[in-house]
């Protein structure tokens, strides 16, 4: 059992954000417990990227659904068995199934709001209870913009990344008084294997209408949550980080 690091419960990790996020607190000290949902390769490239970076923490992996309770308390379970602790929670897993409303298939949007918004909730009260006894504690949700201003075709999603915000304020105002913080962080348009697929035409336009003049980079994103995960972030509690560029001005 190692206590003498900060150890992050990082879910969604085997690409993405979620990887950089979790590569960005293992290089920077951090004990990291990573879930990912099946993807054995993308997950063992995600723990290969971390150890080169040369970080003095541990990595372990746990695989499941996230939006499952059992899922939930392994993840639990692994952090509290294998460091004695849980500092940080980063909420991150996610996913799309992009449809107008009219077309949208109710599984489709049970789906979308239990991984994006039930599985958060799981995870973040499963975690809560020895973060509470501890006296401490960073709990960061992965939002998004379109949880902000919403966006046609993303019913189920914006929803979901709505709920994420409104369930950050509300944690934010249940835990504050045991020294344990939460906020969201909502990312704009991000350069992710997603938006690699789009024509270049298109990337053009959605740059030219963001003021930073660039799409931004899981990096990006994986400094705002290193900040709000930061012990010198303590009084910061219960806000949403847009990361976008300014595109939501």
């Amino acid at each position: 059992m190692d206590s003498t690091k900060r150890t992050a419960i990082i879910t969604g990790a085997a690409r993405g954000i979620g990887r950089e996020i979790a590569v960005s607190f293992y290089k920077n000290g951090y004990n990291v417990v990573m879930n990912y949902a099946g993807n054995d390769e993308a997950a063992g490239e995600t723990i290969r990227l971390c150890k080169e970076t040369g970080g003095e923490g541990r990595i372990i992996s746990v695989k499941g659904d996230v939006s499952k309770e059992d899922t939930a308390k392994s993840l639990v379970d692994a952090a509290m068995d294998e460091f004695g602790s849980i500092d940080v929670v980063v909420n991150n897993a996610g996913i799309t199934k992009d449809t107008l409303m009219a077309m949208m298939k109710t599984d489709d949007f049970d789906r979308v709001i239990d991984v994006n918004l039930r599985g958060a909730f799981l995870l973040t009260k499963m975690a809560a209870r020895p973060m509470m006894k501890k006296r401490y504690g960073r709990i960061i949700n992965i939002s998004s913009v379109v949880g902000v201003h919403g966006n046609a075709g993303q019913v189920n999603y914006a929803a979901s990344k709505a709920g994420l915000i409104g369930m950050t304020k509300s944690i934010a105002k249940e835990l504050a008084g045991r020294n344990i913080t939460a906020n969201a962080v909502a990312p704009g348009m991000i350069a992710t294997d997603m938006t690699d697929a789009m024509s270049d035409n298109a990337k053009e336009q959605i740059k030219n209408s963001i003021p930073a003049g660039r799409l931004g980079t899981p990096e990006d994103i994986a400094n705002a949550a290193l900040f709000l995960a930061d012990e010198k972030s303590g009084y910061i509690t219960g806000q949403v980080l847009l990361v976008d560029g300014g595109m939501g001005m």
